[in-house]
């Protein structure tokens, strides 16, 4: 059985039957913003309660200070405890027993797995989206083992298309037209098209959008500083 989430959020059904643990954090679980001095002695206390809650089968948990880049980070040798690095957008851990989480506030928390393998985490804006993170995560999947349709991967709560409008040169890096308007883009649908095009058979996607499903989860366009987390775990069988 895949243990649930250590605190309230929206688990990744789809990725139960796979062995692995996935799951959003929402208002309820509380910011886990690291960025602002003011809160960052309480949000490090959730950061911790959440390492306490995965310790049993994931002793270590990586993030990482985003910078809406397309770096991705190896955790090929097992850890302990709570590990923090600097600029990364991509987490891969084929480690065991080891996890990985992202921050969100309307961006793109894309989880990747293999069964009973290695699993991944994708922080996607439009900066990651545009520079082909998702498929550039699924590439080095392959190298260590995981060829892409075997790869399963969920993408969770986000802004939707209604709610997301970018500017002309911004939806010319994502869509490749030219535009005189601001227009409405929706980056689930963008990241799962990239990730079938990369040979991934198995797609998802949550329903919640942060800013329309405001009520439950923090939005960045909504006007909320705090963030959420989306953290992912191998879960032993």
């Amino acid at each position: 059985m895949v243990p649930q989430a250590p605190v309230p959020g929206e688990l990744v059904r789809e990725f139960e039957d796979i062995g692995v643990t996935a799951f959003t954090t929402t208002r309820a679980g509380g910011d886990f913003n690291l960025a602002d001095p003011g809160t960052a002695g309480a949000n490090t206390r959730r950061w911790l309660g959440i390492h306490a809650g995965l310790e049993s089968y994931a002793p270590g948990l990586v993030c990482a200070r985003q910078v809406h880049g397309a770096a991705i980070a190896e955790h090929r040798a097992e850890w302990s405890g709570w590990l923090r690095i600097e600029g990364v957008d991509g987490h891969l851990v084929t480690a065991p027993r080891g996890a990985a989480a992202v921050t969100i506030a309307d961006c793109v928390p894309v989880f990747l797995a293999k069964p009973d393998g290695m699993v991944a985490i994708v922080h996607a804006g439009w900066r990651g989206t545009a520079a082909q993170l998702v498929p550039a995560m699924i590439e080095r999947m392959a190298q260590y083992g995981a060829p892409a349709h075997e790869i399963h991967v969920h993408l969770g709560p986000a802004i939707c298309g209604r709610c997301y409008e970018v500017g002309p040169d911004v939806y010319r890096q994502l869509t490749g037209y030219d535009t005189v308007r601001n227009r409405h883009v929706d980056l689930r649908a963008l990241l799962a098209e990239q990730a079938k095009e990369s040979g991934v058979l198995h797609v998802s996607a949550s329903a919640f959008c942060t800013k329309c499903d405001n009520d439950r989860f923090f939005s960045h366009r909504a006007g909320d500083a705090e963030r959420q987390i989306a953290v992912i775990a191998a879960t032993p069988r």
